[in-house]
């Protein structure tokens, strides 16, 4: 069984946190060329207003121009994920795994189908079904036929460790997303947690629900740093 290092980075600047995963990166892919053990981790964090746009995405989907960009208090960052353009904020919990596949297994498509699985382990506790839209990665809800993003996903490999990650709606500012064309999708909208069980739910619950899952789904061990 694989051992997982964890790191809850808190509320965090999201260039801040972009640093701090190159870092862990390079490391273990440093590594990786020496021919040494390599270490993975898993880091939790939510970021301020901050608006990404993946390296296969469009401006044009960001509806807002600099100076309301300030206004809104966000920031906008163009980062080499892959993926369209994504919202994160307060209330979403943010996750990172700088993973060595190679210790688990070299298939990028399976790697985001268990990232996929982990969540519908949470969702599964709230007595939500999430689902998989075809050609859309992420987890989507379907609400009597209108399916909602409650999880948007988007990761980078570099000899087969992994960046970046995904972004799961606990109780986010979804106004925020009025102002994106969320993953470069027109006909879809974005949900929350709290909003589908219709309350507020505890953040720490849920990091804790994902850490559960995260080691069933990876058959892994994780350690606190």
């Amino acid at each position: 069984m694989n051992t997982v290092f964890f790191k809850n980075l808190g509320t965090i600047d999201f260039k801040k946190a972009w640093g701090v995963q190159e870092s862990i990166l390079n490391s273990i892919v440093s590594d990786k060329r020496c021919k040494k053990p390599t270490k993975s981790y898993l880091l939790f964090c939510q970021h301020p207003h901050v608006y990404t746009l993946g390296k296969s995405g469009k401006k044009e989907n960001l509806l807002l121009n600099d100076e309301e960009l300030h206004l809104k208090n966000a920031d906008f960052y163009k980062i080499n994920r892959g993926g369209d353009i994504t919202y994160h904020g307060p209330g979403q919990l943010v996750v990172y795994p700088v993973l060595d596949l190679d210790n688990f297994f070299t298939d990028i498509h399976k790697y985001l189908r268990f990232l996929e699985n982990v969540v519908f382990n949470v969702l599964k506790e709230y007595n939500l079904t999430g689902v998989r839209l075809d050609g859309s990665t992420g987890v989507w809800l379907n609400s009597g036929g209108d399916f909602k993003k409650i999880c948007a996903m988007g990761v980078r490999a570099s000899r087969w460790v992994t960046m970046h990650g995904l972004a799961f709606n606990v109780m986010v500012d979804l106004d925020y997303f009025k102002n994106i064309i969320p993953c470069g999708i027109t006909d879809k909208g974005v949900t929350s947690l709290n909003l589908e069980v219709g309350c507020d739910v505890s953040f720490s619950k849920v990091e804790d629900l994902f850490r559960v899952s995260f080691e069933k789904v990876f058959n892994c061990r994780l350690v606190d740093l």
